[in-house]
């Protein structure tokens, strides 16, 4: 019996929207079929499930299947020609004053397996950023993406300086703590912080897309996860 709870955002006959929990894979493991994906637990009640786009194991938010063979066109057509819109919230390690563009290939890291960087002979790759919180070490970024490669978000902020407030592939492999966010005044001795946020501060919060039987345009929203409102709230308190 899994332990996640799964919150359906949207479900009708043609497609299935949820708000994958972090630390779940979205597809099962390619050398470990045991690993347990969301794909295989929707599958538990919902067979014929179609796979549609994925989200990494440790990023939130919300990702969308197909019930039927029609939608899974529709929709894989849609993804491929980049017609819909994903929204992330990030939180990155440093304060960012203006929103930018990256526009950089992404391939398989020939060194390091299940990484990914930068190289001019990659799949070409598309991400707008910018500020919606200044904090005084931290700062959420809005991130749109117009393509879906993998650990996209985070190879490219990595790229130009800005890796997540968490990352251990690109950035930082600390655990983000109270510690962090207050600076002074502090009674917790550094070796006993808890960690408030423990995987990549990344979150899939909206997806604007059309649906595939009616073609109207219809955007689903994702609730953050009690992990990052906790970081964030934080932050609000202490972190100015």
């Amino acid at each position: 019996m899994s332990w996640y709870k799964l919150e359906i955002l949207f479900e009708d006959e043609d497609l299935l929207a949820v708000n994958k929990p972090s630390g779940l894979l979205s597809i099962p493991d390619r050398w470990d079929q045991e690993k347990e994906s969301l794909y295989q637990l929707l599958g538990e009640s919902r067979a014929g499930l179609m796979v549609v786009h994925r989200l990494d194991k440790d990023t939130s938010g919300v990702i969308v299947f197909a019930k039927n063979q029609e939608a899974h066109r529709i929709l894989n057509d849609q993804f491929s020609k980049n017609e819909n819109r994903k929204i992330y919230w990030a939180i990155v390690g440093q304060p960012v004053s203006e929103p930018g563009t990256i526009d950089t290939p992404i391939a398989a890291d020939p060194f390091v397996a299940g990484k990914m960087t930068i190289h001019r002979k990659g799949k070409a790759a598309l991400t707008y950023f910018k500020p919606l919180e200044n904090f005084r070490d931290f700062t959420l970024l809005e991130v749109q993406i117009e393509t879906g490669r993998t650990h996209q978000i985070r190879v490219h902020l990595s790229s130009i300086g800005l890796p997540l407030a968490f990352d251990p592939l690109y950035g930082s492999d600390r655990p983000i703590t109270i510690r962090d966010i207050k600076k002074r005044n502090l009674r917790e001795p550094e070796e006993t912080a808890s960690a408030l946020m423990a995987r990549v501060p990344l979150h899939a919060l909206s997806i604007t897309l059309k649906h595939p039987k009616n073609l109207q345009e219809m955007t689903i929203t994702a609730p953050l996860p009690k992990d990052f409102k906790a970081l964030l709230q934080q932050l609000r308190k202490w972190g100015r």
